[in-house]
């Protein structure tokens, strides 16, 4: 069993927040395959983003649907389904990513950052795209097996 300590005095680790929108119809998941970004260009990934300063996790998700699906949803309709504590190993950095589903919300689901999402495609979730995000592939499976946390990237 690994111990980590930390100096005395030492500032906690910054951990950066993701926020990611599961919309499931009938055994599908909404899908975009990113586009002229930084992380997994090409990759399906679940419509996402990252927390803000000062911003609570609930308005990052609703943030993010409406700038990416344009969608409006209220942060009282999120529920959440999955943690993921994910060490990064492109840069070592760990990060808790959110997963939230709501069943409400306002709008029809389009791509509203055609620059950021090449295009939206509903998949079974039984059969994932095999360039899709390997976290988001994790974390999905994880949530239709009902498991509310899990881990992923670190040392066993």
């Amino acid at each position: 069993m690994t111990t980590h300590t930390r100096e005395p005095g030492a500032e906690p680790p910054a951990l950066v927040v993701g926020v990611h929108l599961v919309l499931t119809d009938e055994g599908t998941v909404l899908l975009g395959r990113r586009r002229n970004t930084r992380y997994a260009a090409g990759l399906w990934h679940l419509p996402a983003g990252h927390m803000e300063h000062g911003e609570p996790v609930t308005r990052a998700m609703t943030r993010e649907a409406e700038e990416e699906l344009g969608i409006t949803i209220a942060e009282h309709d999120l529920e959440l389904v999955h943690a993921l504590h994910l060490l990064d190993a492109d840069n070592g950095r760990d990060r808790l990513q959110l997963f939230f589903r709501t069943t409400r919300y306002e709008g029809r689901p389009r791509n509203a950052e055609p620059h950021k999402c090449e295009e939206l495609r509903r998949w079974p979730l039984d059969r994932l795209p095999a360039d899709i995000v390997p976290y988001t592939a994790h974390a999905l499976a994880e949530v239709t097996r009902g498991s509310r946390i899990s881990t992923l990237g670190w040392p066993t």
